[in-house]
């Protein structure tokens, strides 16, 4: 195992498809996770035993996505002392200004670490959670650094074939 593993927390079953890619980075990095439906609003009673169980359940990291009210990652973030990470998630008119707000907006002493709308933010939240863990993992530390040193190469290749 790369360093721990991340529990992958979903608003609504509506939201699987955007947040698959968070999974997908991780798999990526050869980081275990799960991932489940669990509402602040519709299911609190699961979202709390989930949050308060996650250590126990030798999860690292969290990363919850929601949309709307977005209230997920907070209601999380209130359970745990393991880092939280927010994706707010375009399911309203507001198309995720909304859910931006709600989950970027937490008091002091209850922190969660917000990415972007969408799935670059689910991306982002699974590479922040990578970063994370490579704080005990200098194998995947490695790995990110060859991700980053791979990204670049294709900017470079890219800014070449350029006219």
């Amino acid at each position: 195992m790369m360093g721990g593993k991340v529990l992958i927390l979903i608003g609504s079953a509506s939201d699987a498809e955007t947040m698959r890619a968070a999974a997908e980075v991780l798999s990526g990095y050869g980081i275990p996770c799960e991932t489940t439906v669990a509402s602040a609003h519709r299911s609190p009673g699961r979202t709390q035993s989930l949050a308060r169980n996650a250590e126990k359940e030798g999860f690292s990291v969290i990363i919850a996505g929601a949309g709307g009210a977005a209230h997920l990652a907070g209601c999380v973030a209130a359970e745990t002392v393991l880092p939280v990470i927010g994706v707010p998630l375009a399911g309203s008119p507001l198309g995720g200004f909304d859910a931006l707000l709600s989950t970027v907006q937490m008091p002091a002493g209850v922190p969660v670490a917000t990415v972007a709308v969408g799935k670059a933010g689910a991306q982002n939240a699974a590479h922040l959670a990578a970063q994370i863990l490579s704080l005990s993992s200098p194998k995947l530390r490695a790995k990110i650094r060859a991700g980053r040193k791979a990204m670049a190469g294709a900017v470079e290749r890219a800014a070449k074939r350029l006219p």
